[in-house]
């Protein structure tokens, strides 16, 4: 099946994850200041997304914006994609297409070394995209593997582009992060990217 059919119950049963649900896993990481591009976009454009109320309108006018500061901040030293085909595994359902995901290389015409999936949540629920990012995030971790890339943990986002809930995979160990950030403090959503691709986070 591919990513979009897993819940967070068959993600965890199927692949044997260790869930840890804990408030504030993120809490502690520094906010940084978003650019003055990415707050007047918001400023402009947040309203009209949440009156809009699609995925579409919400990413397009939200989260690619965020992530598009992200790639700022590091000057480009990693990449960005967005829906793109990401087939893993299809004997373990890991196939399918990603809304995001961040790359820690710089190559920007394909994908390297995946370290963020980010999952637009469907009908505004962010628990319902919990699963199809936990699946995108042990994708990506087979593909590091399989890459040789030495990236120990991946991280994840089921997002709303109002509010986020993020992740953090380890081996078997998945950490959920039971706190909501919101958009209103964008410095905090992207200093936890940003120590999500420091790895630090």
């Amino acid at each position: 099946m591919p990513y979009s059919d897993f819940t967070l119950e068959t993600a965890q049963k199927t692949f044997h994850l260790d869930t840890v649900r804990s408030f504030g896993l993120f809490s502690e990481i520094e906010p940084v200041e978003p650019s003055t591009y990415l707050t007047m976009g918001l400023a402009r454009k947040a309203s009209l997304a949440t009156a809009i109320g699609t995925e579409k309108a919400r990413s397009e006018l939200i989260v690619a914006d965020v992530l598009v500061d992200l790639l700022q901040h590091f000057d480009h030293s990693i990449s960005l994609f967005s829906g793109i085909e990401f087939n893993v595994d299809a004997e373990k359902g890991l196939t399918g297409v990603c809304d995001f995901l961040v790359s820690l290389s710089p190559e920007q015409f394909y994908l390297e070394a995946p370290i963020i999936i980010l999952v637009e949540a469907k009908n505004l629920d962010l628990k319902l995209g919990l699963g199809q990012c936990v699946a995108e995030m042990l994708a990506a971790q087979r593909f590091n593997a399989e890459k040789g890339n030495d990236i120990s943990t991946v991280y994840g986002a089921s997002t709303t582009g109002v509010e986020w809930l993020f992740l953090k995979l380890e081996g078997k160990c998945l950490q959920l992060d039971m706190s909501t950030y919101t958009i209103e403090r964008c410095d905090r959503i992207l200093g936890i990217l940003t120590g999500m691709v420091s790895q630090d986070a």
